[in-house]
């Protein structure tokens, strides 16, 4: 899939845990239902960290674009290391490591650690970084005709004023996680959702997605799961653009009435 796609399913992802969340007694204050989502839809595109023309390679400049170097490196000898005899050769480490749930529980407990021991300021670059992510997929017409600076000017103004927001008693900062000392952890859990709904997304076309590793199948320890061959397409295609996406702007409405009552 592409980045707009992967943001709005994220997005909608997260929308259908608030209604099940709703449904289940743990209703989720606005702001958590808002960041969430938002942190859910920049989270859909981080898995594409191993690949240096995605969006996330260019979303902080040389930064980011140094990092996914490094990620598709690591993601490689990774691969080469852990591979079957069924395995495929491959000269790069796109669609492997970040694209399976081990990265995405890693990355999300990471983040979740993160925010309880670094207190506000790490919940403000958590945020930073999944409000520029979500401006870029959700909103990337805009953003590609804007300078880098603005889409960051955008997030961390969005990040400084979310995180005031869920601070206010009764927002959500210690939302599902109630103890002393939990405030935030949630954070993690739209970060996961995030990474295994991109992953879900690139399984749907020709490539497939080895979600499992390092569970094996058959020969292989990278095996790319997704539906028959007949049901799959190519990312980019009318399928994505003109199926997908409104079905996930629908579905995304229907799970954000849900999880705030209306339906």
């Amino acid at each position: 899939m592409m980045g707009p796609a992967h943001s709005l399913s994220g997005a909608a992802a997260w929308l259908g845990v608030g209604a099940a969340a709703a449904a289940a007694g743990h209703e989720m204050p606005w702001p958590v239902l808002v960041v969430g989502a938002l942190i859910c839809a920049g989270a859909a595109l981080a898995p594409d960290l191993d690949h240096k023309a995605a969006t996330i390679s260019r979303a902080f400049g040389p930064i980011s674009r140094v990092l996914c170097e490094v990620i598709d490196k690591l993601s490689y000898a990774v691969y080469k290391s852990t591979r079957k005899p069924g395995d495929p050769r491959r000269s790069g480490g796109h669609r492997t490591l970040t694209h399976t749930w081990v990265w995405a529980v890693l990355i999300g407990a990471g983040s979740s650690a993160l925010a309880v021991v670094g207190g506000r300021w790490a919940v403000l670059g958590i945020l930073f970084v999944h409000m520029v992510l979500a401006v870029e997929g959700l909103l990337w017409r805009a953003a590609r005709v804007s300078s880098d600076v603005l889409v960051w000017l955008l997030g961390a103004t969005s990040a400084w004023i979310l995180a005031d927001i869920l601070n206010k008693p009764g927002n959500g900062a210690d939302w599902l996680f109630t103890a002393p000392g939990q405030e935030y952890l949630w954070l993690g859990l739209p970060i996961i959702l995030g990474a295994l709904v991109h992953d879900i997304g690139d399984a749907l076309t020709v490539s497939g997605c080895p979600i499992l590793w390092p569970i094996p199948i058959g020969r292989k320890r990278w095996y790319p799961i997704g539906p028959p061959e007949a049901m799959r397409f190519r990312a980019g295609s009318w399928v994505e653009l003109k199926v997908l996406m409104p079905v996930f702007m629908v579905l995304g409405g229907i799970g954000g009435l849900g999880a705030l009552g209306f339906i």
